[in-house]
């Protein structure tokens, strides 16, 4: 009997197909935005949920912080994160992924990026404690001008 240790694998698998067929036939060099479309159309063929640009508002208690766009939210339960950079992915990366499991409480996560030679794709699980995720969310929320 096979146990599944990475949640929501089938899906994550279908997204890391559909990022494959996007790198290969798009050219490199492009902005992370042309390939976020391009993967948004492939997710959809592949009878995903995935609306780009998710919006998600972040509070403290009552007070709104400001707003988190997801590059992607699949099925409501798998953050995709697009890049379109040339050196590795690293810890930074890897950092923005795991604040947005923290305010989503999803339990898995896809870092993809698009500006390498090869699809370079991560899944990332939470941490066993998310403890102390808002602090590391304020570098990625955008915020109104008359907000304090």
């Amino acid at each position: 009997m096979k146990t599944n240790t990475i949640p929501h694998e089938d899906i994550t698998f279908r997204i890391i197909g559909a990022a494959m067929r996007v790198h290969r036939r798009m050219p490199p060099g492009l902005k992370e935005k042309h390939y976020q479309q391009a993967l948004t159309q492939e997710m959809i063929q592949e009878g995903l949920l995935c609306p780009e640009e998710y919006q998600l508002e972040i509070y403290d208690d009552e007070v709104l912080l400001g707003r988190l766009y997801l590059d992607h939210w699949v099925n409501e339960c798998v953050v995709v994160e697009d890049k379109a950079v040339s050196h590795p992915m690293g810890d930074k990366e890897i950092a923005q992924v795991i604040a947005y499991l923290g305010a989503t409480q999803a339990k898995v996560g896809l870092l993809l990026n698009f500006g390498r030679s090869r699809l370079e794709f991560k899944r990332i699980l939470p941490p066993k404690s998310l403890k102390g995720w808002q602090t590391q969310i304020a570098k990625y929320l955008w915020t109104p001008k008359n907000h304090y």
